[in-house]
């Protein structure tokens, strides 16, 4: 794969299409090319989430996330093939009991909000579970395995996890919602 990007600007895409890694072309407005681009999107906020400050376990975590994420969207890329292993899914089972077994009991629904960090992870949650619904909308028309669908909610539950971890570790706590009710003191 050394070599393989020798050329960026190809033009091969300005008529609307792009090709996939098994050579095939397809509109850039395929469902295809949506959710590979909402899982690069995802795998960018969760670079921009890496330039926090982190736990060393939690960084690990999103550095093997990011590459998970690279092998989900390549898988994407080229139809029939399989490079997200459903041992990343088991990874994120662990990695979401194991944070959250730290974590308050949730009497209330939160904010997305608190550190800049934790809403960063927010942002990454919502990017994960659009992806998911983009890869959803492509099993709807075409054969997309269960292991992408899979990690991508893992995935989305497990940033809502990283943010309340995140908000914590910098001192604070959840955002809590105040439904209107609450606001006007009546007890639910």
């Amino acid at each position: 794969m050394g070599n393989r990007l020798t050329q960026i600007a190809t033009r091969t895409g300005d008529a609307g299409t792009t090709g996939l890694g098994d050579n095939t072309r397809v509109s850039k407005n395929h469902l295809r090319v949506h959710a590979m681009g909402d899982v690069d999107e995802l795998n960018s906020h969760i670079g921009v989430l890496l330039c926090e400050e982190l736990p060393a376990g939690v960084r690990g975590l999103l550095v093997e996330v990011q590459h998970q994420l690279f092998n989900l969207g390549g898988e994407l890329s080229i139809p029939g093939y399989e490079l997200l292993k459903p041992e990343a899914v088991a990874a994120l089972d662990e990695a979401l009991a194991e944070h959250n077994a730290a974590l308050p009991r949730l009497q209330e629904f939160i904010l997305p909000a608190g550190n800049r960090a934790a809403s960063q992870a927010h942002v990454c949650r919502t990017v994960a579970r659009r992806a998911e619904r983009a890869v959803v909308a492509l099993g709807d028309v075409d054969a997309v395995r269960e292991a992408p669908r899979q990690y991508l909610n893992r995935l989305s539950d497990l940033m809502f996890v990283l943010a309340r971890v995140l908000n914590r570790m910098h001192g604070g706590d959840d955002v809590y919602w105040k439904s209107e009710r609450l606001q006007r003191g009546v007890a639910e």
